[in-house]
């Protein structure tokens, strides 16, 4: 089961690393792969590249993160050398004619740094997230009746610890009146599976009963750790622990609808919604995220709006995986996204995105590109 993707904004503490346990390590470009910076992709989206190149250098000129590399753990890696690295990497898409010239280019120009991973050999666990579309009403009706909330106007002076979720929404996702959320609701869905969705997303794009497009974005959460199904059910012996995806705990809870009522009020973590006017979906930097292209990882150990290459298996359109190599940008985070093992990658919007991000966990490689001095 993938995290909760909250799109929570940049936390600026960093935690304090010594040399044992910093996040990253210098590595030897003779010992990459053959493939690795190979980005076939390239071929037929280097538009995409380009723009995320572009946003992330928007976030670097910005007080936010001058403010998130004045202590950054490791003193090679800083804003200003993020900031030339990815000026230089945009001339070279531009104009490297093909993905092997590219490939070529960046292993001569860059230094990698990789990852320690989950096991400090570089072994990370990549999952996906996205953005879905639902149906949805801005009235409450027999049909539409499970709410999603916005941020309550005194929810700063809410006493800790903050309510279970069952407190806000009742077991059954139907509290209504009776919830100290009473009034602050934003938008109703016919599904309460797809409303828990809408949480662990953290963004939506919902179809209004008129045709309207409806966009909600992250707006607050309540402090509670992020509890994931899939491991409860794991936990329960539902699923074995190898080998679960998103797919199927949702088939799981579709086919016995009475486990919502079980499983969803285990997740405390409660998030609150804002009407985001047509707005991308956006990362926790303050830049639209876009289909693999954008990438989630633990920003108190690695560098926000960083060039990186991801290394893992990827579901296609056909939804058969294939190892792919990609250049992509850091650019957001997630409540279950902690530490150097963990990756998401942000899948796009729609039901196919949601597809193949639920297909996503496998196991890969990160690297961060940096500029040679």
């Amino acid at each position: 089961m993938k995290h909760l993707l909250t799109l929570l904004p940049l936390s600026l503490g960093l935690i304090a690393l010594t040399p044992a346990n910093l996040p990253l390590e210098r590595f030897e470009i003779s010992q990459l792969g053959t493939s690795t910076g190979y980005d076939e992709r390239l071929l037929t989206d280097k538009k995409t590249l380009l723009q995320a190149i572009d946003h992330s250098l928007r976030y670097l000129n910005s007080s936010a993160a001058i403010r998130a590399y004045q202590n950054y753990p490791i003193p090679e890696i800083n804003r200003q050398r993020v900031q030339r690295s990815l000026v230089r990497f945009r001339q070279l898409v531009q104009n490297s004619p093909t993905p092997a010239a590219l490939q070529k280019a960046v292993k001569k120009e860059f230094i990698w740094y990789r990852s320690l991973g989950n096991d400090s050999q570089g072994n990370v666990k990549f999952t996906g997230y996205f953005e879905p579309i639902y149906q949805a009403s801005r009235q409450k009706t027999a049909e539409y009746k499970y709410p999603l909330y916005r941020r309550p106007a005194n929810f700063s002076r809410w006493s800790k610890p903050h309510p279970a979720r069952v407190e806000l929404e009742g077991k059954d996702g139907l509290l209504g009146e009776n919830s100290r959320l009473s009034r602050y609701e934003l938008v109703w869905l016919k599904d309460r599976l797809e409303a828990y969705l809408v949480h662990v997303q953290g963004s939506a794009k919902l179809r209004l009963p008129n045709g309207q497009i409806m966009s909600i974005g992250f707006d607050g959460n309540t402090e509670h750790p992020y509890t994931s199904l899939g491991k409860e059910m794991i936990a329960d012996g539902i699923f074995p622990a190898e080998g679960l995806t998103l797919p199927m705990v949702l088939d799981f809870l579709r086919n016995n609808p009475e486990q919502l009522k079980n499983y969803i009020p285990r997740n405390n973590r409660f998030i609150f919604f804002r009407e985001t006017h047509g707005a991308a979906a956006t990362g926790s930097i303050g830049v639209p995220v876009l289909p693999e292209r954008s990438i989630a990882t633990d920003k108190s150990i690695f560098p926000p709006g960083a060039l990186a290459v991801i290394e893992t298996e990827i579901p296609q359109g056909n939804l058969n995986k294939k190892l792919v190599s990609r250049y992509v940008l850091d650019q957001d985070t997630g409540s279950a996204i902690k530490g150097t093992g963990r990756v998401d990658i942000f899948m796009g919007t729609g039901k196919n995105a949601g597809e193949r991000a639920g297909l996503i966990n496998t196991p890969g490689q990160l690297y961060y590109l940096l500029l040679r001095e």
